[in-house]
């Protein structure tokens, strides 16, 4: 069983910048991928970004591609969220996922095993 608790969400002005992590515990995220997405009033749940523990490599959406930056602190057992340049349209409730990597699938939520609570991300214009 692996527990995730997401920290860093909060309010910002547009053109600013947020940090989110997600912790795990539980289990060590070897052998895992690791990823965020984000939900918005009325809006389905949407892809951002993920992570491949073990040789790092990251994947993300278009909407988001050049302003956030995903990475893996492996002594912390911990993956953040590097997010600049933010828009009224990144409003949303941020969660992380992880499950074992595959390969393929980190945009689908399906590929995830475990969630964390979330965290508000607010960004006023």
């Amino acid at each position: 069983q692996v527990q995730l608790v997401e920290s860093g969400g909060g309010l910002v002005q547009a053109g600013g910048s947020l940090r989110l992590s997600c912790a795990a515990s539980g289990r060590a995220f070897f052998n895992y991928a690791v990823g965020w997405f984000r939900q918005a009033p009325g809006k389905e749940r949407e892809f951002v970004a993920a992570i491949n523990w073990n040789d790092g490599g990251t994947f993300y959406a278009d909407s988001v591609r050049g302003r956030f930056t995903i990475s893996r602190e492996n002594a912390k057992n911990t993956v953040s969220l590097q997010m600049n340049s933010l828009k009224p349209e990144d409003t949303a409730v941020y969660s992380c996922a992880a499950g074992p990597d595959r390969g393929w699938g980190w945009a689908s939520s399906t590929s995830y095993l475990y969630w964390g609570q979330g965290t508000q991300v607010t960004v006023s214009s």
